[in-house]
Order: structure tokens, then sequence, then C-alpha cells
């Protein structure tokens, strides 16, 4: 069966105070990752790039791995390609995080139901810059 955005949940995770997690996160300020966690940043959400370079962006600290980041994660924005989003999706229920958004693009369905399963909240193919203004955020 298809994963369906569930517009709730997605409201949920824009409008409440967490840390995001973001996978992928380097400061080429050419990839949309840059943009999406200034834009992150902007809502005023706490990011964390993880990145195996380790490069701090936008004034985050960066981790190579989700396991290494010293806090709780609420939720992990994966921008990585499809091939690679299952083993982030595992990382982020071995982690304990709320939720995992699959950016733009990014679609694993066996590793989204891996994560309802696990009871995390699941975004898949979306962006939240995109979806923030459909809530009126700026």
């Amino acid at each position: 069966m298809a994963h369906r955005n569930d517009p709730e949940v997605i409201r949920r995770l824009l409008l409440t105070p967490n840390r995001w997690a973001v996978v992928g996160l380097s400061q080429n300020r050419a990839r949309a990752a840059y943009r999406v966690a200034a834009y992150l940043q902007s809502l005023g959400k706490p990011i964390v790039a993880v990145h195996p370079r380790m490069e701090p962006v936008h004034g985050a600290e960066a981790y190579a791995r989700l396991a290494d980041v010293p806090w709780r994660v609420d939720v992990v924005d994966v921008f990585v390609n499809s091939a690679r989003a299952g083993r982030v999706v595992d990382e982020a229920i071995a982690i304990g995080a709320g939720a995992v958004w699959l950016q733009v693009g990014v679609v694993d369905e066996a590793a989204a139901q891996r994560a309802s399963a696990a009871g995390l909240d699941v975004v898949m193919d979306a962006c939240p810059a995109v979806e923030a203004p459909r809530l009126g955020l700026r």
C-alpha cells in the first residue's frame, strides 16, 4: 500500500517546537538542503546537520551520523537519494526520533512502512518549505 501524507501530521510537525536533523546538509549553497535548513531556522526550528564531512551549517552543529547527535532529534529530514533513504530511516528509528520527513523525490515505501510500524510519523516526497506556506507560515 502506498504511503499517503497526512495533512494533520504535516501541520503538527511544522507548528510544534521541535529539533530537526537535516541528513545530507552541507555548506553547498546550490543544494536544496542548504535552503530548506535556513527556512526551517526561520520558522524557529533548531537544526543539526548530519553529513559525513561534519561541516557546521547556518551556525548549527554537524555530526557524521544520526547516532552521533547528543540530544533528542524530533524530526529527521532526509535529503539523500531514495536508494539510501531506507538506511537513514532505520537510523531514525534506532535513535528514537519522532518523525521522518523524506524530501521531494525521495520515496521508499518499505522504509515508510517500517517507520510507521515503529511509531514514527512519516512525510514522504514533500518539502517543508512548500508545505509551511500552505499553512500560512512565512
